[in-house]
């Protein structure tokens, strides 16, 4: 009988932990879009800016090719061999998964600060930059102005719908524009006139996007972006340059800016909260959830190097870059071997 009962319990146990087992998270590639400002040094090619990625080490190397001013990067969704830089000397795209680059935009473009590949329709590409916005129609091959609707060009953020293919969000200097037809035109977002410093939208929900500013705080949208609300009424006055929502759960929200350190909320911005201590600088310009870590929060400060937290900012640790001015996190997925 006590065999018995030790056998039925074992297979209880084995059973219970089968159920528990929660499914593993999908891979992704990890890259951080920097310039080496703290120990800049003059030189015709950049040696320590641009793109760098992490290895499983723990240990980030330098990725693409060496061009100034490199603001983000972006791979097609169904064909990882094209990758596209964002660059301040304009977009270079390769066609091999990043071993030979060529430059696909004129010599009018430049300063640009955001690229993304439509979700649903791939071929179709949007970027922004300080002159305006560029569409593409062959997967970033070529580019076509698309200021139709603007009166305001400068732009550094842009989101492509997640949830509606052909529908583009850009923040400019003069608030929010929305396109319903892959850029081709543009209306204004029911959004205040201010400059606008990054725009993210929630994976696991599309309808919760959140905005910040230049010098008037945080905005969270619930619908889409069809109308915003302002959040965190602490840093109502501040720039806020870094926004992220976590990958898992769209209530999950984390800010960060110029003398504001890192703020989290975990009840979808009604309630927000001093995560700071643990860094050594107040000043923060990119925060991104990790996606292939489950409540990983990253952050980016004015060149004291980037620090991870595993407890929503709680307790930080050191992940490198010392020395880095942020412009962006990237997370690429790929194919578990």
């Amino acid at each position: 009988m006590r065999n018995l009962l030790t056998t039925l319990f074992a297979l209880a146990m084995a059973v219970a932990g089968t159920v528990a087992a929660a499914p593993a998270l999908p891979a992704y590639d990890f890259y951080a879009a920097v310039a080496m400002t703290k120990a800049q040094k003059n030189s015709s090619t950049p040696a320590d800016s641009g793109l760098y990625r992490r290895n499983a080490a723990g240990a980030w190397h330098h990725f693409g090719p060496r061009i100034l001013g490199v603001s983000g990067l972006a791979v097609h969704p169904a064909d990882p061999r094209i990758v596209l830089i964002a660059s301040s000397d304009g977009v270079v795209r390769s066609t091999d998964g990043g071993r030979t680059w060529r430059k696909t935009t004129g010599w009018e473009v430049a300063d640009v600060r955001s690229i993304v590949f439509d979700p649903v329709q791939p071929e179709l590409v949007y970027a922004v930059t300080a002159w305006g916005p560029l569409r593409s129609t062959d997967a970033g091959a070529t580019w076509q102005l698309a200021q139709k609707g603007l009166t305001l060009l400068f732009g550094q953020t842009m989101v492509a719908d997640a949830a509606r293919s052909g529908r583009v969000l850009i923040g400019t200097e003069g608030g929010i524009y929305v396109s319903r037809d892959a850029a081709q035109s543009w209306q204004r977002a029911k959004f205040p006139e201010v400059p606008v410093l990054r725009l993210t939208q929630g994976s696991s929900d599309a309808k919760v996007l959140l905005a910040t500013t230049l010098g008037r705080g945080a905005f969270l949208s619930q619908n889409g972006g069809e109308s915003w609300t302002p959040v965190d009424p602490a840093t109502a006055g501040a720039n806020l340059y870094a926004a992220a929502i976590a990958p898992q759960d769209a209530a999950l929200l984390a800010l960060g800016g110029w003398q504001a350190g890192v703020r989290v909320s975990a009840d979808g911005g009604r309630t927000w909260t001093d995560r700071t201590a643990g860094l050594p600088v107040k000043n923060v310009f990119v925060l991104a959830f990790d996606p292939g870590v489950k409540g990983r929060l990253w952050a980016s400060t004015f060149e004291e190097g980037t620090f991870y937290s595993d407890d929503l900012g709680r307790t930080w640790q050191e992940g490198g870059l010392y020395g880095a001015y942020g412009y962006d996190f990237i997370f690429i997925p790929v194919a578990r071997p």
